[in-house]
């Protein structure tokens, strides 16, 4: 069901690439809520990817550019700008590479050429993206600007390796600049902390299926999927939440808040009696073994 939240609104969309792609999903949402949008992405995405069709049912015109760089970004918001004849009302951040997770490469092993590119492609290409904003001045007064980030940033979780350092400094980044561009333009710089979600880029991390089974059984509401983090995209770009800034906002079915859940403790309990039997099976097929006080 549409609402029109952003009808009349103007924005660019950084990183759909297909139709897994959170960025995908917030394109077709928007468009619905009656906004327009220039979807731009890297000349390799763009060639391996769909975005072409989402082009062609979102009446969306295709920039491409690599969000490292600056001239890049600059082509994107002259484009951008000429096109809509005027200045933009929201961006969305979806982007995020590293290569040492590609590589399976440990974080207590890293390749620091691998982890500065890390960091430029998931992090300070959104520093970039946003001071290249501010310097065409292309957003209207009360404007939106999105990233999507993960509760990594805050927490350790086995095998995300560097990108945890690229999403806390992610975060960083729209505080810092959530202060200058709001005080100067009243725009608003957040983050959106989505559970895991099984995007192309999602099913790179070793071990996303088992991470996605923890998170659901650990979240009260179970995991975000990627239409409701669309969703919640959706409110921030709108009117509804013009005084909400320098927020990291967690998408994540209450999952940043748990420690255990029953569920959770359920199969960990599980797991410990499957331990036990392969270690004790003569105790195990015992009727002691076996009782309800042993489980």
């Amino acid at each position: 069901m549409a609402y029109n939240l952003l009808k009349g609104k103007k924005g660019i969309i950084f990183g759909a690439l297909n139709d897994m792609s959170i960025a995908w999903k917030v394109a077709e949402k928007a468009h619905e809520e009656g906004a327009r949008f220039v979807l731009t992405n890297t000349p390799m995405a763009l060639r391996l990817g769909d975005t072409h069709h989402l082009a062609k049912a979102t009446d969306a015109i295709i920039v491409p550019a690599d969000a490292t760089s600056i001239p890049d970004l600059e082509n994107v918001f002259t484009k951008t700008l000429e096109h809509f004849g005027g200045k933009i009302d929201f961006i969305l951040h979806s982007i995020g590479m590293s290569p040492n997770v590609r590589k399976k490469i440990p974080y207590d092993s890293l390749s620091y050429e691998n982890y500065l590119k890390t960091m430029d492609i998931s992090a300070i290409s959104f520093h970039k993206v946003i001071q290249t904003a501010k310097k065409f001045d292309a957003l209207n007064e009360w404007g939106s600007i999105v990233a999507l980030s993960y509760v990594a940033a805050q927490r350790t979780l086995y095998e995300y390796n560097d990108m945890a350092d690229a999403k806390a400094a992610l975060e960083s980044i729209a505080r810092s600049f959530g202060y200058i561009y709001g005080r100067e333009k009243h725009i608003r710089i957040n983050t959106i902390s989505q559970s895991p979600t099984l995007t192309t880029a999602g099913s790179g991390v070793k071990g996303i299926g088992g991470l996605m089974d923890f998170t659901e059984r650990m979240s009260p509401l179970g995991n975000a999927t990627a239409d409701e983090c669309a969703d919640y995209c959706l409110t921030l770009f709108s009117d509804l939440t013009r005084k909400v800034t320098m927020q990291n906002l967690f998408n994540d079915g209450g999952f940043s808040s748990m420690g255990m859940s029953a569920r959770a403790m359920e199969m960990y309990n599980k797991s410990l009696d499957c331990r036990d039997c392969h270690d004790h099976p003569d105790f195990c097929n015992t009727e002691a073994g076996s009782s309800d006080d042993n489980k």
